[in-house]
This record gives C-alpha cells, structure tokens and sequence, in this order.
C-alpha cells in the first residue's frame, strides 16, 4: 500500500461502482490519495495504518458525503451571441425547426461565432465553466460546430483546450462540423460532407478526441453521417451522434453500428435502436434541459433502455439556443422528474456513466483504486439528497487529482 498523500475520513462514500449497495455506498468510509490518484476506498477501519505518516494530510468530514467529480459529457460551451430572441419566440409557439429554416437556430450562433476571436470565444466561455465548475464538474466535453469552416472550427477547438489550461477543469474535445449547412454550401449537402471528410476531420485530428454529427431531417442525413463516421474512424477518432431527437431516423442503430461511445437526445429512439445501442455498448445520453426548453411532449424511451442495460449518461448540453443551462447539478433532478430515472440512476449518469460516455471511465466517474482523485465533498449524508433538490446540492469541497480544486 502506497503512502497517502491525503487522506479524508469519516465521512459516507458514494463510490458509484455499481453492484452491491446502491450507490456503492460506503459508511464511516475514508479515501486515501497518493501522487493525485485515489489509493485506498473503503470502510474506515480498514484504512492501512502504514500509509499514514507525519506528512499525510488528515481530514476528519463527519455528516458529509463524499462522491466521485460531477463529467458534463454533452455541451456545446464555446459560442458567442445571444439566441433569447428565439426562446421568446418559441412561446408564443414557433418550433425550433421553423426558426431554423428562417436562418434562426444554429446558424444565428455560427454568424456570431464566426466574427468571435479565438480570445474572445474563450472569454466568453469562462464565466459559463466557472458555474459548472463551481457546481463539482471537474470533467467537461466541449463540441465545435458553430463554425462550419476548416478555420472557425479549429479555432473553437482551440479555445476549448485553452478553457482546460486556464480552469484545470479536463476538457474532451468533440469535433461537430456536421452540425449544420453552412450559408457557403447552402443546397450543396454533399459537397460539404466531402469537404468535411476531406478537409475537416484531417485537420483536425490532432485537436479533437471525438466526431460527432447531427443526423436529423434539419440537418444532415444518415448516409451522409456514415461517411462523416467512416473518415473519423480511419483518423482514429471515436464517434458519437446527436440521434432522434427531432424524428426517428434510425440514429441510434447508426452510432451503434460505428461503434459510437453515445448516442444523445433519442427521444424518437426505436427499439431497434434500443437493441442495437445494447449490443455495441452504446451510451444513451439525455438531455433534459433541452428537452423543457423545447418544452417537447416525446420521451425518450427510459424503460426499455433500462430493461436492454444501455447505461444512461445525463448532460447539460449546454448551448445558446435549447439548453441555455451551466449547472449538471440540476440535471439529475430533472432526469427524474422528467424522464423517471431513479436518484441512483440519475447520479450515476453524471458520474461512471458520463465517463463511459466519453470512454474514460477506467480513469474517472467513480471512487475506486487507481482512478484520479476528483471528488466532490457534499454536507449531506446520502446521495440521494443531491438529486432530490431542485438545483441539486453544492458541494463544499472539489477536489481535482488529489488537490483541492
């Protein structure tokens, strides 16, 4: 047993395991941390009394709850511009897929971004990642998109790995050049999933972990989504898809069949859909605040992903337009009141399930030996207070790789 650099005791741990008690529960637990990565994670008296020496941190937490960093695996965090006008008009009844033929949605965010400096897009960003981070995030998946050029697309991504250096928050990058018909291209759909396929994701490739597209009757089709995925593959990028959201066009059997890390949105999930996410280990990830913001009437079909044993991921999918929210704190809660995920399964989608959704869950999501020490110290005594708040629970202490954060 490695020396502990730290070590926080007393306390109830919510380890997120899976298996055993819910929650993975542990009480009168204690964590021992070492070099920045978790060491020990275990009841109280089985601390290894040889790994506490003179120089070990020692923290007694008595009543407090003690669970793994909060991972916001959807967002689209860097963008510039202001989409309340559309919000507005949203409820005196137009649909979001009116605004968008209009030139609203998306591309109203591509202008604004496009005239942004890399400088001021990061700008921009940081008051956004302070609230999640303030909030326990201490992972984040930032996607591009709003850029729709080689130059704007690398740009954002720039500025999102910028936002992991200024905030120490880890930033996963997402490249999403599929996520809508540039005004360049307009009526050329094919010409610009060639110049993506050809241009984009090469390019690119040093900057993002992930590709993602929109597959959706607004955007773009799943042909040309299979191609989008069959050059990120060859890249050596993973790939995930923004699927069934709007109507069912078969996207979750498509990320599926790819092999995506997720597949988000899927209120028009089939059970096709469902069955095959099962099969490849697909991760469902939900959205709940763009779903209220939508104030959409579909739900994605919670009870049979959980009957097939897809793992359900939750996110902020943090935008200008649908889901202008920057606390993952409150999605859980939302999750459940909304969705009907119990606390335990809205938990661990921010936590081991978010990780799995971005494929770092053998790093991250959840309190075991040789996992990063990103915790979140709670004043409650059990995790189903956090989701049981509207607005979630703050916690009183972050810590990110073994540090306080």
């Amino acid at each position: 047993m490695p020396v502990f650099d730290r070590l926080i005791r007393d306390v109830t741990l919510a380890t997120m395991t899976g298996g055993g008690a819910p929650y993975g529960l542990i009480e009168q637990a204690a964590v021992g941390i070492t070099d920045g990565r978790i060491s020990f994670a275990g009841p109280g008296s089985a601390v290894p009394k040889d790994a506490i020496t003179p120089e070990t941190q020692v923290e007694s937490q008595p009543g407090h709850l003690l669970a793994p960093g909060l991972i916001d695996c959807h967002t689209h965090l860097v963008f510039a511009g202001n989409r309340a006008n559309e919000f507005e008009a949203r409820l005196t009844g137009v649909s979001y897929a009116d605004i968008a033929k209009a030139g609203g949605g998306i591309k109203a965010s591509v202008a604004a971004t496009r005239a942004a400096s890399e400088d001021e897009l990061v700008a921009l960003a940081l008051p956004r990642l302070a609230r999640l981070k303030a909030g326990g995030v201490t992972t984040i998946e930032i996607k591009s998109g709003y850029g729709l050029t080689l130059e704007d697309e690398l740009k954002m991504l720039r500025a999102a790995i910028r936002l992991e250096e200024e905030t120490g928050v880890t930033v996963l990058t997402t490249l999403l050049a599929a996520h809508a018909m540039p005004p360049e291209y307009a009526d050329r759909a094919d010409a610009y999933v060639d110049h993506i396929c050809a241009e984009i994701i090469p390019a690119a490739a040093e900057l993002a972990d992930a590709v993602d597209a929109y597959c959706e009757t607004i955007a773009f089709s799943p042909e040309q989504v299979k191609r989008i995925f069959a050059h990120a593959i060859a890249e050596g990028m993973d790939v995930k898809l923004h699927a069934d959201q709007l109507s069912n066009l078969e996207g979750g059997a498509l990320a599926a069949e790819y092999g995506a890390l997720s597949a988000d949105h899927l209120e028009y999930l089939s059970d096709a859909g469902v069955a095959a996410m099962a099969e490849a280990g697909t991760v469902a990830v939900l959205l709940p605040g763009a779903f209220y913001n939508l104030r959409e009437k579909t739900l994605p079909p919670v009870e049979k992903l959980r009957a097939a044993g897809v793992p359900m991921a939750i996110a902020t999918d943090m935008n200008p337009g649908t889901s202008p929210v920057a606390d993952l704190a409150l999605m859980p809660h939302m999750a459940c009141t909304l969705f009907g995920l119990t606390p335990e399964e809205a938990l661990a989608g921010v936590t081991i399930n978010a990780a799995r959704a971005l494929g770092i869950e053998d790093d991250r999501g959840s309190i075991e030996e040789g996992k990063a020490a990103d915790l979140c110290l709670y004043p409650v005594s059990h995790p189903r207070d956090l989701v049981y708040w509207i607005g979630g629970v703050k916690p009183v202490k972050v810590i990110k790789d073994g540090e306080d954060f």
